[in-house]
């Protein structure tokens, strides 16, 4: 963890997104918190860390997120060096999408 983004600051802006109930909420409050542009460079990020994690290649992510190729691997240099956070994440999206899944 980076201590220099440790801060009582950040834990309280932390806390915020942890009261957030549903995805309406998150919209309502991040449309307060961000500009459009900074929520859609966030989104933008995780698109290309799945991208990523699922094995496609830069040009591919470039041509489907736009993203540039300076993006892409800040984002891969985070999946690979980082703190683990979009595995840990992607674990939890993962088991939550099969737990929603009926047995068939």
């Amino acid at each position: 963890m980076n201590m220099k983004l440790h801060t009582e600051a950040v834990d309280y802006l932390f806390d915020a997104i942890l009261s957030l109930k549903d995805r309406d909420e998150c919209y309502t409050f991040f449309e307060d918190v961000c500009t459009i542009n900074e929520i859609l460079s966030l989104s933008q990020r995780f698109e290309v860390a799945a991208m990523l994690r699922s094995g496609k290649t830069y040009l591919e992510i470039a041509e489907k997120t736009g993203a540039s190729t300076a993006t892409i691997s800040r984002v891969n240099r985070s999946l690979n060096y980082g703190n683990d956070g979009y595995d840990m994440v992607f674990k939890r999206l993962n088991a939550a999408e099969s737990e929603s899944k009926p047995n068939t």
